[in-house]
């Protein structure tokens, strides 16, 4: 089972549907904890930003080219992710 871990957050979710696929861990240290409204909001802009990416590939989008606006328009309807992004607009 394919782990990801170690400074990863929202904006990594694209690369990270890409390329480990349904069955992975992906282990969100800061990535969660970091979020400015605490752990429970950075787990749900984790878990938005999965979805987000998931629903995309699966209607056929390409998340290497789209994968910032995939999160973009996610984050329009929740502000949890849309938080984090601002968090983490940087990386």
């Amino acid at each position: 089972l394919p782990v990801a871990s170690g400074g990863i957050h929202v904006w990594h979710m694209p690369a990270l549907t890409e390329i480990f696929g349904d069955d992975s861990v992906l282990q969100f240290g800061g990535g969660t904890l970091g979020h400015p409204w605490g752990n429970a909001p950075g787990a749900v802009a984790n878990r938005v930003a999965l979805e987000a990416c998931v629903k995309a590939r699966n209607e056929g989008r390409d998340l290497a080219r789209e994968g910032n606006e995939i999160i973009r328009e996610a984050s329009k309807w929740s502000p949890e992710l849309a938080a984090a992004c601002e968090v983490w607009k940087g990386d």
